[in-house]
């Protein structure tokens, strides 16, 4: 594969009901685009990567840790290694990035969905 690839190119993979990844993997770390369907949760997980992310669109309601928070375009997270986790998607659902180091190699075993275009761009 080369250096380069356009999003809507990227197969979907389920993570859980109504979160769907697309994902690039590198040796040391893995960029996401997660379109979150509306009201969907993410039950409450934990795991060794440390997870940062934005929103792009919509909302997302995030608990972590003794936490919680709505977040909007353009707010930010952070997920140490090991911290428990879950979030909800909002109204409308949400547009984010995740990034995690290390990667998720654990998603390289998720089948991937038929190509479907992208919510975003």
């Amino acid at each position: 594969m080369g250096a380069f690839r356009d999003l809507a190119s990227i197969p979907p993979q389920q993570l859980a009901a109504g979160y769907a990844a697309r994902a690039v993997h590198g040796e040391r770390l893995t960029f996401a685009v997660v379109e979150v369907d509306p009201g969907a949760d993410l039950p409450e997980h934990g795991h060794d990567n440390e997870q940062l992310g934005m929103v792009i669109e919509g909302e997302i309601t995030f608990h972590v840790g003794d936490e919680e928070q709505t977040l909007g375009p353009g707010e930010t997270w952070t997920i140490p290694s090991g911290v428990r986790h879950r979030a909800r998607g909002g109204p409308d659902g949400a547009v984010v990035i995740d990034v995690f180091a290390p990667g998720r190699d654990d998603w390289r075993s998720i089948p991937e969905d038929a190509p479907v275009p992208s919510r975003w761009p």
